[in-house]
């Protein structure tokens, strides 16, 4: 059976870290790599496991290679602190890594949760992301955010959940959708240079149309509407910040 690591990294968590950990008490090994926390984090960490490090912020892909590095497995599951593994996907989990492995990586069905509420649609299930990968064959790309695992032999799929209790309520998630507009417009400006006015305009429009109507964000009544609106938002913040992000660059 292939031993497993379970890595996370955290900076300010204490209100999801502890969930996090006990679903994952049954895994070989937990690492966890803190960006120098000024609540209880670290210390809620210390009471789960032993290998506790802190290490300055690198970029959510950077930031989580390096924690890989510090894992004793090959077999890596990466979790944020706001993530949960499920019963089922423990079990399921188990039963993939007792035998060989098909592929390097493998993604899972997230469930989203918005406060104690499970959002079905707007495209947030099933919402696959990679999370159980080998770290010999495979990695975090290394953006500021929206990283994500990198596969050349291919990526399996599994059928249990994770469940992610990603935002407490509206001002979270806007406060949240501020700081990665900016983080995101930096990576695509680095990667692809400007934006049009076009896209400035259209692209907002457009991601509340998909949102609302083809992804059937009506069907979450008020909470659809609100991540719909706040999704097109998020989109021109985006790229109004890419256009910043090219003004900056003329005035160096």
């Amino acid at each position: 059976m292939e031993k497993l690591s379970v890595v996370i990294i955290t900076y300010n968590e204490e209100a999801n870290i502890e969930r996090c950990l006990k679903s994952v008490l049954w895994a070989d090994e937990i690492v966890v790599v803190d960006s120098f926390s000024s609540d209880a984090t670290v210390d809620i960490c210390r009471r789960y496991t032993e290998k506790v490090f802190q290490m300055e912020w690198q970029g959510y892909g950077g930031q989580k290679n390096l924690a890989a590095q510090k894992a004793s497995h090959s077999w890596i599951l990466n979790l944020d602190a706001d993530e949960e593994v499920s019963v089922e996907s423990e079990r399921e989990i188990r039963a993939l890594l007792e035998g060989k492995p098909d592929f390097p990586a493998y993604d899972f069905p997230r469930k989203n949760y918005f406060g104690e509420r499970w959002v079905r649609y707007c495209g947030w299930y099933p919402d696959r992301i990679i999370r159980l990968y080998d770290k010999m064959r495979a990695h975090f790309s290394e953006g500021r955010v929206h990283e994500k695992v990198e596969a050349v032999e291919g990526v399996g799929s599994l059928k249990e959940p994770l469940l992610h209790h990603s935002f407490r309520d509206m001002a979270d998630y806007i406060a949240r959708q501020n700081r990665y507009s900016t983080l995101s417009a930096q990576d695509r400006f680095e990667r692809k240079g400007a934006v049009g006015i076009g896209r400035i305009l259209l692209g907002p429009p457009w991601v509340f149309l998909k949102v609302y109507f083809l992804r059937q964000g009506f069907r979450e009544g008020r909470l659809g509407f609100f991540l719909a609106a706040s999704m097109a938002f998020y989109s021109f913040l985006k790229y109004i910040k890419t256009h910043e992000c090219k003004a900056s660059w003329v005035k160096r």
